[in-house]
């Protein structure tokens, strides 16, 4: 099977359970996003996989590249593809949450903002959260027009969260100053 179908070349892609849409839909532009964002999240997975002392986290971030996956999936249905993809279980934010509750209790307290830097690491954290967000805007956007699943965007906003405080733990797990931004 080849990878390229030419079913593309007018500007047209398919969705789950066969609609065709413009490539510019909105829910193109939100899997899309989501998309980027597993890449980015992989990215930072294995910058972090050559230290052992975040095994745990290249762990968690592995489960979090599934859950974007579910997400992209739903995001990607169109007529007909409802019964074809599963749900992103309430528990994936829920797990989130637990991390970010962890997280934000090792870490001391700030009173100002948080300037990405100082390592690729912490850096790629900024990045996955910034991503993170426009893909929630985008799901918040096709959810409008479309009957998205409201775990997405609930996932979504809890995943950007994470990616703050992972960036602020990595941070201080490899012992690097944590840039405030004092205007």
């Amino acid at each position: 099977m080849k990878v390229y179908t030419k079913g593309g070349d007018k500007g047209r892609t398919s969705l789950i359970g066969g609609e065709r849409v413009l490539k510019n839909d909105c829910r193109v532009e939100a899997y899309g996003s989501v998309d980027e964002l597993i890449a980015f999240t992989a990215l930072l997975a294995d910058k972090l996989a050559s230290d052992e002392k975040f095994a745990a986290i290249v762990a968690e971030l592995r489960g979090v590249e599934s859950q974007l996956m579910v997400a992209a999936a739903l995001l990607a249905v169109g007529d007909g593809g409802t019964d074809k993809v599963s749900s992103l279980k309430s528990s994936a934010s829920q797990d989130l949450e637990q991390s970010i509750d962890r997280m934000q209790e090792a870490l001391p307290q700030i009173t100002k903002f948080t300037i990405p830097g100082g390592d690729v690491r912490c850096s790629l954290c900024h990045v996955c959260r910034t991503v993170c967000r426009r893909a929630e805007r985008a799901a918040i956007c096709a959810s409008q027009e479309y009957d998205i699943d409201k775990e997405v965007t609930i996932y979504l906003n809890r995943l950007s969260d994470y990616f703050y405080l992972l960036g602020r733990t990595i941070t201080q797990m490899a012992s690097v100053e944590e840039i405030l931004w004092i205007p």
